[in-house]
C-alpha cells in the first residue's frame, strides 16, 4: 500500500493561542489562563491525548470488526504527567514532555478474556498515534523566510 501524507497548516493568534486547519476544519489549540491563554481550547498536551483517544478508538472498532465480535462502545480514559519546569526554561533535569501516558480501555461487548487480550494487542501494535509515541519518529525543523 503506497504511503498517505497528512498535513495541517497552524498561524498564531496570541503567544498562547493557534489556529490549525486540517483539511476543511479549524482546530484552536489555546493554553489555560493561568499559563497565559484565554482557555478557548485544549492545549497541546492534551491534543496530544485527544489524538491518542480518537486513534485507539478507531483501531479498537477496525480491530473488533476483523476478529468479529461487536464492539457496542469503548471509553477511554489517558492521563499523563509532566514536570513544566523545561517547558518555561527553569530547569533541563527532566524531559519536557509526558513521563508516561497511561490508558484505560473499557470496551462494551460480549467478547472473552483472551479475546479482549489479543483484541488489546493488536490496537497497541496497529495505532499509528501509539507507534509515534512509543518509538522515535524523525523530525526536522526548518526556517522558512
Amino acid at each position: 500500500m503506497a504511503d498517505m501524507r497528512f498535513r495541517v497548516k497552524a498561524h498564531s493568534e496570541s503567544a498562547a493561542k493557534t489556529v490549525v486547519k486540517a483539511r476543511e476544519f479549524s482546530i484552536i489549540v489555546d493554553e489555560p489562563a493561568d499559563l497565559g491563554g484565554t482557555d478557548t481550547g485544549p492545549n497541546p498536551v492534551e491534543y496530544m491525548l485527544a489524538a491518542f483517544a480518537g486513534c485507539l478508538n478507531v483501531m479498537a472498532h477496525l480491530i473488533a470488526s476483523e476478529m468479529k465480535f461487536e464492539l457496542r462502545g469503548v471509553e477511554i480514559d489517558l492521563y499523563g504527567d509532566l514536570n513544566p519546569a523545561r517547558l518555561f526554561g527553569q530547569s533541563n533535569q527532566e524531559r519536557a514532555g509526558y513521563k508516561q501516558i497511561d490508558v484505560r480501555i473499557k470496551p462494551d461487548c460480549d467478547a472473552d478474556d483472551d479475546t479482549l487480550k489479543k483484541w488489546l494487542e493488536q490496537i497497541e501494535d496497529r495505532c499509528p498515534v501509539s507507534d509515534n509515541i512509543q518509538n522515535i519518529t524523525p523530525v526536522k525543523i526548518s526556517l522558512k523566510k
